[in-house]
């Protein structure tokens, strides 16, 4: 009788739901309510990539996937593993709505609600620290900074096919892997900036080797959602 109760209480311990853990939302993303942010796992992504033979192109997005499933991931900053929609609905959830992407020459720039970026590296002390996103790029040729008031904007990403021959629509965003843009070269992507195709002629852009960690170092991409936006 009394093994009999045992094993009745430890099948009843089997199937009662899990607790949830108290852990990161899966994905390596974080939000936090009361800071309004939501953090992103990420890495200092390589700037050559094999296949590419050396060849080292500008960059372009901020954040994508690494190679191969990142459509951007040889012109990135940081790499990174979550969903793009992921972060799409945590901004959602902030209540942000959505604006408009843009891809190629347009006659105005992508729309949305504006955001702050940074990515956060580990200092000297060992104390984090948030570096804005201009302060990570640079222009090789003089020097210069990327830009202080180049605004980024929830635009959210356009949905497409994930297989040309099916009806089906996904977010296009996760499908190229595209989380931050900084030139309208994808609208699959979650973030824009206010700037056009015209700015990325003249915006020929390295990261900033003297405030970013080698390549493959764990970083944090941080969005902070502004209060009353």
């Amino acid at each position: 009788m009394f093994r009999l109760g045992i094993s009745c209480f430890v099948l009843l311990l089997v199937c009662l739901p899990a607790r949830p853990a108290d852990k990161e939302p899966a994905g390596g993303i974080k939000v936090d309510k009361k800071k309004r942010t939501i953090t992103v796992d990420a890495k200092v992504a390589p700037r050559k990539l094999e296949y590419l033979k050396g060849e080292i192109y500008p960059i372009e997005v901020i954040a994508c996937w690494p190679h191969p499933k990142g459509k951007k991931a040889h012109e990135t900053i940081v790499t990174f593993e979550a969903k793009p929609s992921a972060v799409h609905k945590a901004l959602v959830d902030f209540g942000l709505k959505p604006g408009k992407p843009v891809k190629g020459e347009a006659d105005h720039p992508p729309e949305g609600p504006e955001v702050d970026l940074f990515i956060e590296v580990a200092g000297a002390d060992g104390k984090s620290k948030r570096l804005p996103i201009w302060k990570t790029l640079i222009d090789p040729k003089n020097g210069k900074p990327f830009p202080k008031n180049v605004k980024w904007r929830f635009t959210g990403s356009i949905q497409s096919k994930l297989d040309p021959n099916k009806p089906e629509m996904v977010y296009g965003a996760d499908v190229t892997g595209t989380l931050v843009s900084i030139f309208p070269v994808t609208n699959r992507t979650v973030f824009q900036t206010n700037l056009t195709m015209k700015e990325e002629k003249y915006l020929k852009m390295e990261t900033n080797p003297k405030v970013l960690p080698k390549e493959g170092t764990p970083v944090k991409l941080v969005i902070v959602v502004p209060r009353g936006k």
